[in-house]
């Protein structure tokens, strides 16, 4: 019986359930924002991207780019899946908007569309869900293959009843396209995957759940926010505002005073890699002829592309990191140490003067 449980442990431990799931976001109303965005994650790791601006699919991580250019029909898939997305999403939510007589102000039409395929079994599931303006409309069974739509959304059941090849190109995603990229993806992403731990299921992530409830909450799923420190090698040399950890890379940092974007004495650096797949940059700020009591002017802010919200951190001396600060205890014990050493010397050399004094003395009585 005992032998029986620990195989039947070590059978369940070893089954992985892997999930591929496609992010869409098309909105009308909303400046500095792509009118159409989509994303890809595989165990909870972007992967891809494509906007209404650059009309492709983007690599995310390294080895999604050496996937894409070892299999160009993975690529091509992208790119012709985003650029039909990129129309049939726009006729979806001009639905909306007609029906509801929506002439203005902001309003989003968003796709969730996931598959989970089991390692071991070999079985796959799959699921799809549309949302317009914060709300569930539509969603697909992929068992059965039929659309269910919300009573917000039933004017649009007999546009979609008849349109067969959405209804096709939904079954052979879940069927064929998702599984197989997916498989794919786990070959080329094992490594990173395994080791960062992000084997999850998608579809119990809280934030899907809520996945429609607001744009805000929308973009930042799509988004990691950065670690922001200040750091300073000497006191004479420039703070370096560091942010790291954000994704994606479309990012602004730059340095403000009273408010307002400063270019003297401010030199920026490129937005580099992370090895998860996030991103860092620094932005540095000459202090030299900044006196020290208008530092709290002064301010470091980063805010992604087309999102209002910043991450403001101000320069202020006790925040930042620097490898040139002693402790207090040691900088006193370091200054008493000086002055007993300069103690000493200075009480040597008067008994070496008295010393030779005395000696020179003592001659001159004898002779």
């Amino acid at each position: 019986m005992e032998l029986m449980f620990l195989l039947v442990l070590f059978h369940t431990t070893h089954s992985v359930k892997h999930s591929l799931t496609y992010f869409i976001t098309s909105s009308s109303g909303l400046q500095n924002f792509p009118r159409f965005v989509a994303v890809s994650k595989v165990d909870g790791v972007y992967v891809a991207y494509c906007d209404s601006s650059n009309h492709t699919a983007e690599p995310r991580q390294d080895w999604t780019k050496t996937l894409m250019e070892e299999e160009p029909e993975h690529l091509e898939w992208h790119i012709q899946t985003c650029l039909a997305a990129i129309q049939d999403s726009k006729t979806d939510i001009d639905h909306f908007k007609q029906h509801f007589n929506h002439t203005g102000g902001v309003h989003v039409f968003q796709e969730l569309s996931s598959c989970e395929w089991d390692n071991e079994t070999d079985e796959t599931s799959g699921y799809q869900r549309f949302g317009y303006d914060r709300e569930d409309v539509v969603s697909v069974d992929s068992k059965t293959l039929t659309w269910k739509f919300t009573e917000k959304a039933a004017f649009f059941k007999q546009t979609w009843d008849e349109d067969k090849s959405r209804l096709s190109f939904t079954s052979n995603f879940f069927t064929n396209i998702c599984p197989q990229w997916l498989k794919q993806y786990i070959v080329y992403g094992r490594k990173y995957l395994l080791r960062k731990g992000r084997i999850t299921c998608l579809m119990s992530c809280p934030y899907i759940h809520y996945y429609f409830l607001t744009l805000t909450l929308c973009f930042f799923s799509l988004s990691d926010r950065p670690s922001v420190s200040l750091l300073q090698k000497t006191p004479s040399s420039a703070v370096s505002c560091h942010a790291t950890g954000f994704y994606p890379d479309r990012a602004l940092m730059f340095w403000s005073k009273d408010g307002e974007e400063i270019h003297e004495g401010v030199e920026h650096g490129e937005i580099l890699p992370n090895h998860d797949g996030t991103f860092q940059m620094t932005v540095d700020l000459n202090v030299s002829s900044v006196p020290e009591k208008d530092w709290r002017r002064y301010h470091c802010e980063f805010q992604f592309e087309g999102v209002k919200d910043r991450i403001i951190t101000e320069l202020d001396e006790a925040v930042i990191r620097t490898n040139s600060k002693f402790p207090a205890g040691v900088l006193v014990g370091v200054v008493v140490g000086l002055l007993l050493l300069l103690l000493c010397m200075a009480a040597l050399l008067l008994w070496k003067k008295n010393k030779n004094g005395f000696r020179a003395a003592s001659t001159s009585e004898s002779s």
